[in-house]
């Protein structure tokens, strides 16, 4: 990396890269590992992970540069992190169950907040999260001050209730931003719900996203074998080959 960086012989590329500017590109990685390790292909994983890890060395040369941090003080911080937060494992801490466990680790993290002059119940949490993770992350911030239902029943009335609300928006002519903050509110609540079942409900959408594709290329294969244009075909038609891309794959073992 250092030579990467080199101002005389480096790459024109990796010279021009600040740390904001690398930002997007380390998020786009953390997706692929994930993706990675759905695939199951533990080559792709380790070149996934790989590519995840230049982008720590990449930060961490940029903070060496400017002299605030090396890439060494880095997995020192996580690894005094790592023994501040297991005393059960590294020190003769005990706990009695899984929830005094939590607790401590909770606790832990506030103090590091406080720590850091952080003091808010939501504060460090990433604006830059993606969505349905970063909703569920403040519900579980909510939960620590008791701000959340201690069931998943009473979440599926509230999802309910803000499905009618949508509705009553759309039927009433709502602005697109009105009805963008009811289906918001929505959404909202189907993370809720979903953390109560102890769903994540990002693994959860990655997974049905993977779901609606295959489908969709198997209909599209379906199609081109029979000389139909996906196009040019109704919607009835179309849902006859999902239907019966979904028959297909019930039949599979």
């Amino acid at each position: 990396m250092a030579r990467l960086r080199d101002p005389e012989n480096g790459c024109p590329w990796d010279r021009a890269q600040t740390p904001e500017t690398i930002v997007p590109h380390t998020l786009e990685e953390a997706y692929e590992v994930g993706e990675a390790i759905a695939s199951g292909d533990v080559d792709v994983i380790r070149g996934e992970l790989g590519d995840l890890l230049f982008q720590v060395v990449f930060q961490a040369r940029l903070a060496e540069e400017a002299g605030r941090f090396d890439f060494d003080a880095v997995a020192r911080s996580i690894g005094d992190k790592l023994w501040r937060r297991h005393p059960h494992v590294f020190e003769e801490a005990e706990f009695a169950d899984g929830h005094e466990r939590e607790a401590f680790w909770e606790s832990s993290k506030a103090e590091e907040r406080r720590e850091r002059e952080r003091h808010g119940v939501m504060d460090d949490i990433p604006l830059a999260m993606p969505a349905l993770a970063r909703a569920m992350k403040l519900q579980r911030r909510a939960r620590r001050v008791g701000f959340d239902w201690e069931h998943a029943a009473p979440v599926l009335d509230v999802i309910r209730q803000e499905i009618e609300e949508v509705q009553a928006e759309f039927e009433q002519g709502g602005s697109p931003e009105r009805l963008t903050d009811e289906v918001g509110d929505v959404l909202f609540a189907v993370v809720n719900w979903a953390r109560h079942l102890g769903v994540d409900p990002e693994t959860a959408l990655r997974g049905s996203n993977r779901k609606f594709e295959r489908r969709f290329r198997a209909m599209e294969a379906l199609a081109l074998d029979r000389g139909l244009d996906l196009a040019k075909l109704n919607l009835q038609a179309l849902d006859g080959l999902w239907n019966e891309v979904k028959e297909t794959e019930s039949r599979q073992p």
